[in-house]
């Protein structure tokens, strides 16, 4: 039975992006005022706008992730489908080069994920959450300090594109600033200790270009090139996304010491040297549609406000776990943890002592999940910087190769490591009884010599007639 709140709690959300708008939408049932302060004015339509460079890289939505923001926003996946986003099903819908080699494409829908440009996402989000009863965007405004004290915190200061200052009181704050929020050095300056930090952080740099592609991309797959952290040399890797507008995002990555650059001539060049030279080939038979953009901030930054002791605040996404965007999980993980705030403001009052402490450990489980997928292949890269692994993580690092070289050609290992993936499943999975035997039993077939092509995808490779389709 669901506590009974107080007559007006009031909630101050600050970031107006992906996480600051899903907080928004777990939080509108149980608060009668929500505001949301964005320092940017943010559009209307799906257009780019200002401080969210990572908008120009290729962004995937995983299963888990898009079931989570439509139980928290019913419709939300038919905006994206209707404005152009790809739903893409996992395997089958995957032209994978994995450490263990390519994926077959045999196999049933296990999972699924959703292929669309970062703009779209924000904007179907952010048009259904500013629906809500309650909710209220104040932009081009800036926080620039916590109010309350060393237990609890009771509002912030914003100051208006005028320069003026405005105090904000509420029973909640949640920070959604991201990866660049100020909210530790704030809370220190009300009495609160120093939130400690974990960063693992394998220096891997993004350079990222649209292309428009030389066939429809409502069926097309994803085309992705993983790196080896088993190789020591710098872990390299690619993917090709297709979005809307008939375009394909293509990404292209490298740890430390084997970083790409924004030079247009080198884009192509450096596809080539990957482990496969498959993105490179379909590349040339596209036709790029801007420059080159490129994002070094990609470290796996933890900050540990589960061990504060303060009430008033929650901090969501980026601003408490930034993972790198390699694995594209920083928006799965972050409406996963939405809507855990959800569930839990459902039978608390969360204006109550306790509360925000509570309500951090929940949002917290599943980017933590998604944290020990991203710094166990990232830590074991050269030149690193961080925790090393142990001996405890090196079995496990392992067990997970293994797995993904039996996924070649087992249907039990592909089904585990895809739920494991697209956050549908948690590490357990991999250690049910099925998947330990398969990988005990290891590959049951010898390895691809090359990626599973459809004759269609293999007639733009070869720049031959595409097939004509059967009727």
């Amino acid at each position: 039975m669901a506590t009974t709140l107080q007559p007006h709690p009031r909630v101050l959300i600050l970031g107006g992006g992906l996480s600051g708008t899903l907080a928004a939408a777990a939080l509108a049932p149980h608060g009668n005022s929500i505001d949301i302060v964005e320092r940017h004015p943010l559009p209307d339509t799906p257009k780019p706008r200002r401080g969210l460079p990572q908008a120009r890289h290729a962004h995937m939505l995983w299963s888990g992730g898009a079931d989570a923001i439509e139980s928290l926003l019913p419709g939300t996946m038919d905006m994206w489908l209707r404005a152009g986003a790809r739903r893409v099903p996992i395997p089958n819908g995957m032209i994978s080069l994995s450490p263990g080699g390519w994926y077959r494409r045999c196999w049933p829908e296990a999972q699924y994920l959703i292929s669309a440009g970062r703009d779209l996402f924000d904007w179907a989000v952010r048009v259904q959450a500013l629906a809500l009863p309650g909710v209220r965007l104040l932009s081009e405004a800036e926080p620039v300090r916590l109010l309350g004290t060393r237990t609890r915190v009771t509002g912030a200061v914003i100051r208006h594109r005028d320069g003026t200052e405005e105090a904000l009181e509420a029973d909640l704050v949640v920070d959604a600033t991201g990866r660049s929020s100020h909210a530790p050095g704030w809370l220190t300056e009300l009495g609160v200790p120093t939130v400690a930090e974990t960063v693992v952080d394998a220096g891997v740099t993004y350079a990222s270009r649209r292309y428009k592609a030389p066939v429809d991309t409502a069926d097309w797959p994803v085309i992705n090139v993983q790196a080896d952290a088993r190789l020591a040399v710098a872990g390299t890797a690619g993917t090709i996304l297709p979005v809307e507008g008939g375009a394909w995002m293509v990404s292209l990555s490298g740890t430390r010491g084997g970083e790409p650059t924004s030079e247009k001539a080198q884009f192509t060049t450096f596809a080539r040297q990957l482990r496969s030279p498959l993105i490179a080939d379909y590349l040339a038979r596209a036709e790029p549609l801007g420059p080159v953009t490129v994002a070094r901030n990609t470290a796996n930054r933890r900050r540990h406000y589960e061990k504060t002791r303060v009430d008033g605040f929650i901090a969501l996404g980026d601003s408490a776990i930034a993972l790198n965007p390699l694995y594209g999980h920083g928006m799965s993980s972050a409406a996963q943890g939405a809507r855990a705030l959800r569930d839990l403001a459902a039978n608390s009052d969360i204006t109550s002592k306790g509360f925000a402490g509570r309500a951090q450990r929940a949002v917290n489980r599943p980017a933590a999940a998604a944290w020990l997928l991203a710094v166990g292949q990232d830590a074991a890269f050269p030149h690193a910087i961080g925790k090393k692994p142990n001996l405890a993580d090196r079995l496990a690092t392992g067990y997970i190769n293994r797995l993904i070289t039996t996924a070649c050609s087992d249907f039990t290992a592909v089904e585990a490591l895809t739920d494991v993936m697209t956050l549908q499943g948690t590490g357990v999975v991999l250690a049910h009884p099925r998947v330990l035997l398969a990988a005990i039993r290891g590959p049951r077939l010898p390895p691809l010599g090359g990626p599973a092509l459809t004759s269609t995808e293999e007639a733009v490779l070869l720049g031959r007639p595409l097939p004509t389709p059967k009727p």
